[in-house]
């Protein structure tokens, strides 16, 4: 076994040695951790050299984006923004053929533009959302699949931390990575539209208010748009703030971080006047927990990544990769199969930093958009997000909705196919990623 072992290069052992303590239940950071250090004692570094590696890899300035756009996004959901939101637009929207279902897919994909974060938008106006859905007649099971799918497609809606570690890794402007997701997103979002006229709807209790208490009740239609959207106008206005500063070169991606986190504080604290010591200590617990479990993959992949750099893993990989087929199409399917079938097991991050070495330098090769790619992985590992056995925001809306996983799994299998089609639409159709890049460009 050891004269086997023993002629496979150390940067494969490691890939195997990842794989099988992942398969043993071991944490994907530690397991990424283990792994590289079993590779550097068979290459010969001493493991000195590993905290030098931690320490780079997670000392670059456009990471600090990750812990502020979560902090952002809890303190929006404690302070209130996030159910003034989905008053707004159940009272724009509610009315439409598919009633909360619409109203559903508007919020989740919006509230992405504030969040960043699937597993986070789903607890956060996963409770609201799915409530009011089952009492305007959708199943829960159906709800919390809506939610859940809406939710995944947070780290393809701008500003994404998906899109904030590809910008990093594959070294390309984060601002053209978030322009350019804004189309595919709300594309993927008309994608999930198009489910709920086959939902089985059923009669239901029209409460759609039964959420929380109505404080537009009686008033007309006219009215009640009106009142909801001055209640709800500063949580309204967050993505255009951060979006419309990043766009307009006032602040960096980075930057626009810290803006929508004292964006956030100032309105919960002076407008809305929710803000308070447990409420601020709530989300900051929860942002820290959360962020560290990001940093936390982020650092040790570090590690991984310089056994793949040294033991030219990216060379030897990519090669192959480009010698199974002269059309460009081919290995692109393969790399969509590789990636989707990598997200069924791994968060999104872990996926990103093993396979990005990989296939940045075949995707130069080819001559593809790094831009238009990164779009195409977020949509790729948005899909994980809501695929067995791993699929995070499954198990989140499960905890929400207290149903079993395979219920809302089943829930969600009309989402996941329709997110299937609008995955071929991207790839198909690059300029769809591409045409604002190069509008607000010129």
């Amino acid at each position: 076994m050891s004269e086997l072992l023993g002629s496979v290069p150390a940067g494969t052992q490691m890939v195997l040695a990842f794989f099988l303590l992942m398969a043993i239940g071991v944490p994907v950071a530690f397991s990424l951790g283990l792994s590289a250090l079993y590779a550097m004692w068979l290459i010969g570094f001493g493991f000195d050299l590993a905290g030098d590696l931690i320490a780079a890899g997670i000392a670059k300035y456009s990471l600090l984006a990750i812990p502020f756009f979560i902090l952002a996004g809890s303190l929006m959901g404690s302070l209130g923004i996030a159910e003034r939101m989905i008053r707004f637009f159940r009272v724009l929207i509610g009315s439409l053929p598919g009633g909360m279902g619409v109203v559903g897919t508007v919020v989740c994909l919006f509230w992405g533009a504030v969040s960043g974060s699937g597993p986070a938008s789903v607890a956060a106006i996963g409770p609201m959302l799915i409530r009011a859905m089952e009492e305007d007649g959708y199943s829960r099971a159906f709800g919390a699949g809506l939610v859940a799918t809406g939710a995944a497609f947070s780290i393809v809606i701008p500003p994404s931390i998906g899109l904030v570690i590809y910008g990093v890794i594959a070294e390309t402007s984060i601002s053209d990575l978030f322009i350019a997701a804004i189309v595919p997103g709300m594309f993927m979002g008309a994608m999930m539209l198009a489910v709920l006229p086959f939902a089985g709807r059923g009669k239901g209790r029209s409460a759609l208010d039964r959420i929380s208490p109505d404080p537009y009740a009686g008033m007309g239609y006219a009215t009640r748009l009106w009142r909801s959207f001055v209640d709800s106008f500063w949580g309204l206005m967050t993505p255009v703030v951060i979006l419309g500063g990043i766009y307009s070169g006032v602040f960096t991606p980075t930057e626009a971080a810290l803006v929508a986190t004292v964006y956030a504080l100032a309105v919960g604290g002076i407008i809305y006047r929710t803000l308070n010591v447990g409420g601020l200590y709530e989300s900051l617990a929860d942002a820290a927990s959360s962020s560290a479990v990001v940093m936390m993959v982020v650092a040790y992949a570090s590690l991984f990544g310089w056994v793949v750099t040294v033991e030219d893993l990216v060379g030897t990989y990519s090669t192959a990769l480009l010698g199974l087929s002269d059309q460009g199409w081919v290995i692109l399917i393969v790399i969509m199969l590789i990636l989707l079938i990598a997200g069924m097991f791994m968060d999104a991050v872990t996926v990103m930093f093993i396979s990005l070495p990989i296939f940045m330098p075949v995707v130069h090769e080819l001559g593809w958009s790094p831009v238009w790619f990164g779009v195409l992985l977020m949509v790729n590992l948005a899909i994980g997000l809501i695929t067995p056995p791993v699929g995070i925001n499954l198990y989140v809306a499960a905890n929400v909705t207290k149903l079993s996983i395979e219920k809302v799994a089943k829930g969600a299998l009309p989402f996941l196919l329709a997110s299937l089609v609008g995955l071929i639409g991207v790839a198909a159709f690059p300029e769809m990623s591409l045409f604002l890049v190069r509008l607000l460009g010129e």
